[in-house]
């Protein structure tokens, strides 16, 4: 008796393992549409007939050591800038070939840096923005709007737009972003070579364990802010303050 269709042994539906010329297909098209999509704020406005968009961002906001950094960017007309992200999204090494293809396609690019005295002076929050004032007057091409990092530049007499996590929405703020971050790096490994006993190379002066047992037995850097909690620790190997830079409280 032939077999009816409910007795007949199901086929096994195997899936196709994809080639890796097909992954890398995906990937490509994938990162072409995030591109696309961190980059309809800048097409909008030139719709509005803003033709010369800038985006600025900082870096070093939380950190225990060193200046904060700002970049300004003004990018080419609609650009498509593979691998430029939020600098925090983006390795090392991907960040400088970013950065090398963000200059090679702008229009112009500034950089704005606000020490740690004036930190301690004046607050990381002024100081940022102190730095993206800094890095927006410094360009050598007026913007007709800026794109900001959810903040604002009172003091700036331009048409502003602050986009809440704008380094992940805009491709000019996520430009600037990088430019800024390999800016400051740069300058933290210089500053590594006179402060060694810090790190500063391997932490960028962020409070990781090692910068921050550095602290306790060696005592604040003339880099350091001193505004910041956790700078001026008790010294294990003095213990003193006064001159010499040291605090006991």
């Amino acid at each position: 008796m032939p077999a009816t269709s409910s007795s007949r042994p199901k086929s096994k539906t195997r899936s196709r393992k994809r080639l890796p010329h097909e992954k890398l297909h995906d990937s490509l098209f994938a990162e072409l549409a995030r591109v696309a999509e961190m980059s309809v704020v800048e097409r909008r406005l030139r719709d509005f007939g803003f033709r010369c968009i800038a985006g600025t961002d900082e870096v070093g906001r939380g950190c225990l050591a060193g200046p904060v950094v700002a970049a300004a960017v003004i990018l080419e007309s609609d650009p498509t800038l593979v691998g430029v992200n939020d600098s925090k999204l983006v390795d090392h090494d991907h960040r400088i070939a970013a950065c090398r293809l963000v200059l090679s396609r702008a229009r112009a690019v500034a950089i704005g840096v606000v020490e740690a005295t004036t930190i301690d002076r004046i607050n990381i929050l002024r100081a940022s923005k102190l730095a993206m004032l800094h890095a927006v007057d410094d360009l050598s091409v007026r913007p007709d709007v800026l794109l900001l990092d959810a903040v604002m530049l009172e003091s700036l007499e331009m048409p502003q737009i602050p986009l809440i996590q704008g380094d992940q929405r805009s491709v000019s703020i996520a430009a600037a972003s990088i430019v800024a971050k390999v800016y400051r790096d740069f300058l933290m490994e210089s500053y590594d070579a006179q402060y060694p006993v810090y790190g500063f190379r391997h932490h960028r002066g962020y409070a990781t364990e090692e910068h921050q047992a550095a602290l306790k037995l060696y005592g604040p850097s003339p880099i350091h802010r001193k505004s910041f909690e956790g700078v001026e620790e008790p010294r294990l190997l003095f213990g003193l303050s006064g001159e010499d830079g040291g605090s006991t409280r």
